[in-house]
């Protein structure tokens, strides 16, 4: 009779990547009219479904500014219907060289036109585009100048007004006294989280602070103190011609910005989201809020046929949803608030056109 050994087999690679651990994106770099820029894409192509194309606000990169928001596991859920394009502002990635002494960074607005670039190496006819301050920015420019391949705009924090004569004689005056990293930090955070350290204010501090191409985010910053006014105007022809939901926190340094933001654009294509508790940035601290909210978004856009029925906590308020439908008739547009205290329900039709759900609290004209 043949005798039986024991063999032990050891994996070298194990055959399936855990859920909860997302596989690793590409990276690529391209050259661009502007200089080189570098992205990295998770996951494949889908026919007839946009990209979804992140730009992150100075003071971070793609990782630091997004990785909460599309590590939680209801968000891989929804982009696992997509490719995802994480795009890097010159000099911000891991391991970037120093830019020589003098060298002219881009404007805001060249940074925006790099993104033609981007598509165009891709093979990518049309995005929706998710953006943090300056990125938001930038994806609102871009838009401006290409609606046809923009679907939708989640912009958070953005200010679309260029700095006034005052503002500038601020940011000198601060500049004299604060450094850079303290400037940055106080356009990231609000002043509650700053005077309270918090957790997340001190690890982006010791971030900021050891950040060995510190010099190149000096001039990501610089660009986007010298940025243009969008000019929008409601009703006129400088408008976001896509569905756009605009996101702040409460008592976030540019909460007043964004406010302004929504009451000059087109109602009938804009949502605002004003979060409770989520401080200057909302992806970082409330990624399962804003998970939510754009499941809706993109569902409203038709790309997400069914939600289940469930409840999210929305700060002080509550949001109900119900399986959505898609409106054919006109109706009159809306945007949500996070910070209601009623406890009366109130049927909400996001101003793009597709969800409707119960919250409760108030809702409020834009």
């Amino acid at each position: 009779m043949t005798e039986l050994h024991e063999v032990q087999i050891t994996e070298e690679k194990p055959l399936l990547v855990p859920p909860a651990q997302p596989v690793p994106g590409k990276k690529h770099s391209v050259e661009t009219p502007y200089g080189l820029v570098t992205f990295t894409v998770h996951g494949t192509p889908k026919p007839k479904r946009p990209a979804i194309l992140t730009y992150h606000d100075v003071g971070l990169n793609h990782q630091s500014c997004f990785e909460p928001l599309f590590h939680y596991e209801d968000m891989q859920e929804i982009v696992k219907n997509f490719v995802v394009v994480h795009v890097d502002a010159p000099g911000m990635e891991e391991g970037a060289p120093l830019f020589p002494l003098g060298y002219q960074y881009p404007s805001l607005d060249q940074l925006a036109d790099m993104i033609p670039c981007i598509l165009q190496y891709l093979n990518f006819t049309s995005i929706i585009g998710i953006g943090v301050g300056a990125g938001a920015y930038i994806l609102a420019r871009y838009s401006l100048s290409h609606p046809d391949t923009v679907e939708g705009l989640v912009l958070i924090n953005i200010d679309p007004n260029a700095k006034g004569w005052m503002d500038w004689a601020a940011h000198k005056l601060s500049g004299l006294t604060s450094s850079v990293p303290e400037m940055i930090l106080a356009h990231l955070f609000s002043q509650e989280e700053l005077s309270g350290c918090t957790e997340l204010v001190q690890q982006y501090k010791e971030g900021l602070i050891g950040a060995p191409n510190l010099s190149n985010i000096q001039l990501y910053w610089s660009s986007y103190n010298s940025r243009r006014d969008l000019n929008f105007e409601r009703g006129g022809d400088v408008t976001l011609k896509c569905p756009v939901m605009l996101v702040v926190g409460d008592q976030a340094p540019h909460e007043d910005a964004v406010v302004e933001c929504n009451s000059k654009l087109d109602p009938t294509q804009t949502s605002f989201l004003k979060m409770a508790d989520s401080g200057g940035q909302p992806q970082l601290t409330q990624p399962g809020k804003l998970t939510e909210a754009f499941k809706y978004f993109v569902q409203g856009m038709g790309y997400i046929p069914h939600v289940l029925d469930r409840k999210l906590s929305m700060g002080s308020g509550t949001f109900y949803a119900v399986p959505p439908h898609r409106l054919s008739a006109p109706h009159t547009p809306v945007s949500y608030s996070a910070l209601a205290h009623s406890n009366t329900p109130i049927l909400a039709q996001p101003s793009y056109g597709g969800t409707m759900g119960l919250v409760w609290g108030t809702v409020t004209a834009p």
